[in-house]
């Protein structure tokens, strides 16, 4: 199993797990809360088959990589991202991120530029700014993230099954677009994660991108569900067009949150559009 080591905690390195296979352009895939890179199964083999090498990792804290008590914030995440591309030396790459996976690409392109990439997906985004604030109308009340940092403390696997409801909107797909056994597989994933890591996530959800947005230098394509539950559309994918220069938004009527697994022929389809463009 390949790792890169982002650093090192008492005794024991941070090493983040990484896959790396097929040809061509380099395409990476970053996972959201609180899963693992295997969570894009059904994009991966459809990109393999149109010719690009694909790359997944697993966020420091979930899946396979390890679960240091800190770093769970957006410039040690974008840190980790770099140390990622620039160890691979990964160039001419499509950076595509998946709801807190979108805040990786953002910080990254905001902070580090875009020498090592040629375009952005953001797929059920995080940015702009999800806190609702004086200037920031459009967010979400903070009770709502204390709720769930309580919710986390109380009872992390219960929380877990309440979530997962809500992430493929279970009411509207079960046994049509989702299935028991892909939601326990999920469960399973998200329960073996770094508990104190899951917890630190929430006040990541918070970060404010509207300094970073601006530096997006590259085609960036939007995708979100308007039934979303986890991100709502109107706090976040809608406002984006407007504060990304070159980007467009494609909205998936009554797509949820997990749209990469639930519509994914249709979001594969924009996506590989999307890649074949010069």
């Amino acid at each position: 199993m390949p790792y890169i080591t982002v650093g090192q905690e008492n005794s024991g390195n941070i090493d983040i797990y990484y896959e790396d296979i097929g040809a061509g352009q380099p395409v990476v895939l970053i996972h959201g809360f609180p899963l693992s890179g295997h969570s894009w199964e059904k994009q991966v083999g459809v990109l393999l088959k149109a010719g690009y090498r694909i790359v997944t990792y697993d966020r420091r804290g979930f899946g396979d990589s390890s679960q240091p008590s800190f770093g769970y914030d957006y410039d040690t995440f974008a840190a980790d991202l770099n140390t990622l591309l620039t160890e691979l030396d990964l160039r001419d790459t499509v950076l595509v991120g998946f709801s807190m996976g979108t805040g990786e690409v953002t910080r990254y392109l905001g902070k580090y530029g875009s020498e090592r990439v040629s375009k952005a997906v953001l797929m059920a985004p995080v940015p702009p700014f999800l806190l609702k604030t004086d200037d920031n109308p459009e967010g979400v009340d903070r009770s709502v993230f204390d709720g769930i940092m309580k919710s986390i403390v109380d009872d992390r696997p219960a929380y877990l099954s309440t979530f997962f409801k809500d992430f493929y909107n279970v009411d509207m797909f079960l046994g049509t677009r989702i299935s028991d056994d892909a939601i326990r597989l999920s469960w399973n994933v998200a329960a073996g994660a770094s508990a104190k890591g899951t917890l630190d996530c929430v006040p990541s959800w918070l970060t404010d991108f509207r300094d970073d947005l601006p530096c997006i230098d590259v085609p960036t394509l939007i995708v979100q569900g308007d039934a979303d539950r986890i991100l709502p559309h109107h706090s976040t994918g809608a406002r984006l067009p407007k504060l990304i220069k070159d980007s467009r938004l494609v909205v998936i009527p009554g797509g949820p949150h997990a749209i990469n697994w639930t519509h994914a022929d249709q979001v594969n389809s924009v996506l590989l559009d999307f890649l074949k463009e010069n």
